[in-house]
């Protein structure tokens, strides 16, 4: 009976795993794969492979990438390429399937990617299994380059597992299992603190050291002509990187780099079994990069082990300062990576981090090279049971079994702070300054009357906070919230709501709270008029243009009121696309320009740069063009900024009839003809209230000012004095008018 079930559950597996290849299959050619082939014979084993025929003779096979390796690139969603393969072990082809690359689906053409990766066509792995000789690399693309890198990794990686699994030009019949072996597993008693030097010394730190003089060389040795004619400026023995990794979450190694208060935070916070690792490094290149910032991926270093690889996204990411082992160098980046659960990460058995240097060769262009900087656990950390026999359950490496791997944590206490609160102290100044910014703004808001009647000490507050809000918030911290933050918002209410995870971006938090805090009391005013970064972009390049003579444009109000329900359109559009898929909706999320235009500075593929200067240079004509009619944040806040509790801006019962000058001088249109402020329209730039308070440019205020000042004239001494007082002169509409003198009068007798 036993046997019956076990064969079933086989037979299960297979079936899935053919299942997934015969997904695929339909959607290539097969002479694409395997030249010359005109047939396909039924799928084999797990991971499945079909053997590919020309009538009888067996000319090769062909699976899919991601079943044999990892696939997972920018969208966090694997890129599936059916591979052909002959029996000996050469590549014959591919076919890119399927895929949810947002830098394939906007900007990047796919048969750019294609061509990069279709070179390994014709390359024999059977040396590369051998090492005999190094492994096959793409070219990189511009603008693509994590996309490239994994489509590239997936096939040769693939390949390499499918060749020694020894399945090639025997249809399907796998090895016969490995002889039982040892099982190893972290020691938990092992938990001492030790100095850096230590740590470095027996290899629980491993390092990596290239000088200017090694890239040049192995630019030279890759035989790109374009790469070595451009080598490192500098001493040749100038230090390019000092590369430092080690697994801190086995508890010495842990305790030594993080501190005892760090380790049980991070011990608390992984899963049972799940490794982190720290990265620092020093030197003239960043181990990071930008890409993590534009996709949410570390493009220049990868984990490899065994045939599987992954590189880590920003949500795997934490920052640190410094590290707490005595002795350690101070390091200009230091970063933590909790590995993926899913990636099944051994830690006693050895790993690479490949570090991946790229050099610009043209305008467009760039190449690379790799440096392999390898993880070995010291066996002083690892204890072993004995023999026994290994799980039939896949021909794969099998990971610790869950007893074991629960051993390398350690258990949480209950006093020890959430990770996120570390995060927050590790930004205490950048959390200090937004909070000390939005307290000034607050009291701007509350002692607003008193301000706006200095209208020139107002309009200098106005651009010097902007000027900060776009600098410093912006350009700096990469503050910019976006309708990404909502789409993920309401995503996670859907799905399992978090507060860790909004917590761990703590000005983004901030901001948010902020947010909603003044959808309470003003409406969406407060971040669109004050606190977008993108939204002060715009209004300081108009106060520009207005000072350059640049002529301003106002929509007949017929047209702008019906054009502003545009961001609405928008804004629903997108959120109905993110409850179909979340990854999807990003990627249209790029109507707003934020990202280009603030959080990369214009550091980007050129159609996002057009696009957003585009946007840019409409709002020099059109105050705010892209606030006013396509923002879908500013839709998103509009919308719950209705429950709005207090109205704070003023209006005379002249308002819009017959007075139209604020109206008419509402830099975004926000007032209607009747006179009332339209509060989804509203940035809260106060224009209104300047003219509320003045008295020689509101009509209502011109009248009030007329009637004190012939009141004061009428009650001043001259006029009270007997005799012909001198004349008195008060302003009247802009022109002076001058009061009869008084006539004398004559005391009564006595």
């Amino acid at each position: 009976m036993t046997l019956a079930v076990l064969g079933w559950i086989d037979l299960g597996c297979v079936a899935h795993a053919a299942g997934r290849l015969n997904d695929y299959l339909p959607k290539a050619e097969l002479g694409e794969l395997v030249p010359g082939a005109n047939r396909l014979g039924a799928p084999q084993g797990d991971p499945a492979i079909a053997p590919a025929y020309k009538d009888d003779q067996l000319l090769g096979f062909v699976y899919l990438n991601s079943d044999f390796a990892n696939a997972t690139g920018y969208s966090g969603k694997p890129i599936q390429m059916l591979v052909g393969i002959s029996p000996k072990g050469v590549l014959t082809g591919l076919k890119l399937v399927e895929h949810k690359e947002p830098i394939v689906l906007v900007g990047i053409p796919e048969k750019r990617i294609l061509e990069a990766v279709r070179k390994l066509i014709g390359t024999d792995m059977e040396p590369v299994v051998r090492g005999a000789v190094t492994a096959p690399q793409v070219d990189i693309v511009s603008g693509a380059t994590v996309t490239v890198l994994v489509m590239g990794d997936s096939i040769v990686r693939s390949a390499t597992k499918l060749i020694k699994s020894g399945r090639l030009g025997v249809q399907g019949h796998a090895p016969a299992g490995p002889a039982p072996q040892a099982a190893k597993a972290i020691d938990p008693g092992k938990s001492e603190v030790r100095d850096w030097q230590s740590l470095v010394g027996d290899g629980s730190v491993r390092h990596l050291t290239l000088s200017v003089a090694d890239v040049n060389q192995a630019f030279e040795k890759s035989g790109n002509a374009a790469a070595a004619a451009r080598p490192e400026d500098g001493d040749p023995g100038d230090t390019f990187i000092d590369l430092y990794v080690a697994d801190v979450a086995v508890p010495t190694i842990g305790r030594s780099l993080l501190g005892d208060d760090g380790y049980n935070r991070l011990a608390a916070r992984l899963k049972p079994g799940q490794q982190a690792l720290v990265v620092a490094g020093a030197g003239r290149y960043s181990f990071k990069g930008a890409a993590y910032v534009r996709g949410g991926i570390f493009d220049r270093i990868e984990l490899i082990q065994d045939t599987n690889s992954i590189r880590f996204r920003d949500r795997d990411h934490t920052r640190l300062g410094s590290l707490e082992a005595e002795g350690a160098p101070d390091f200009p980046e230091i970063a933590l990576f909790v590995v993926p659960a899913e990636f099944n990460f051994d830690p006693t058995e050895p790993w690479v981090l490949q570090l991946l240097v790229q050099r610009v060769v043209g305008a467009r262009d760039k190449a690379w090279v790799t440096f392999e900087l390898g993880y070995a656990l010291p066996d002083t950390y690892v204890k072993r049971d004995p023999a026994s026999q290994p799980s039939t359950a896949s021909p794969d490496r099998t990971p610790a079994s869950t007893t074991e791997r629960r051993e390398t944590a350690v258990p949480p206490s209950t006093e020890d702070e959430p990770l996120w609160m570390k995060i927050w102290r590790g930004n205490i100044v950048k959390i200090a300054t937004a909070a000390f910014a939005l307290g000034a703004l607050t009291l701007i808001f509350f002692f607003q009357n008193q301000l706006v009647r200095r209208p020139k000490v107002y309009t200098w507050v106005r651009r010097a906070y902007l000027a900060f809000i776009l600098v410093w918030l912006g350009w700096y911290a990469n503050a910019q919230l976006s309708v990404v933050n909502v789409l993920t918002f309401a995503n996670s209410l859907l799905t399992g709501f978090s507060w860790e995870y909004f917590l761990s971006a703590p000005l983004i938090f901030l901001l948010w709270c902020a947010v909603a805090a003044g959808l309470l009391f003003w409406g969406r005013g407060p971040f669109c008029g004050w606190l977008c970064p993108f939204g002060a972009l715009q209004e300081l390049l108009n106060n520009v243009a207005q000072a350059v003579k640049i002529p301003q444009y106002r929509l007949p109000w017929g047209l702008h009121e019906r054009l502003w329900p545009l961001k609405y359109i928008i804004f629903l559009g997108l959120f109905g696309m993110s409850l179909y898929s979340t990854a999807f909706a990003e990627q249209l999320a790029e109507v707003e320009p934020f990202k280009t235009a603030i959080v990369l500075k214009f550091a980007r593929e050129w159609p996002f740069v057009v696009y957003a200067l585009t946007l840019l240079s409409a709002g020099l004509f059109v105050e705010r063009f892209f606030c006013r009619y396509m923002c879908p944040l500013g839709a998103a806040l509009a919308i719950p900024g209705r429950i709005r509790m207090f109205e704070w801006l003023r209006r005379w019962p002249e308002c819009g009839s017959p007075c139209q000058r604020c109206a008419n001088e509402c830099p975004v249109q926000a007032i209607h003809p009747e006179g009332h402020i339209n509060v989804n329209e509203c940035i809260y730039c106060m224009h209104c209230q300047e003219l509320y308070f003045d008295d020689h440019r509101c009509p209502h205020m011109i009248q009030v000012r007329l009637k004190r000042e012939k009141r004061e004239a009428l009650s001043s001494s001259s006029m009270r004095s007997g005799g012909k007082g001198p004349q008195t002169t008060i302003t009247a509409g802009g022109k002076p008018v001058v009061l009869p003198r008084a006539e004398a009068v004559t005391p009564p007798p006595t």
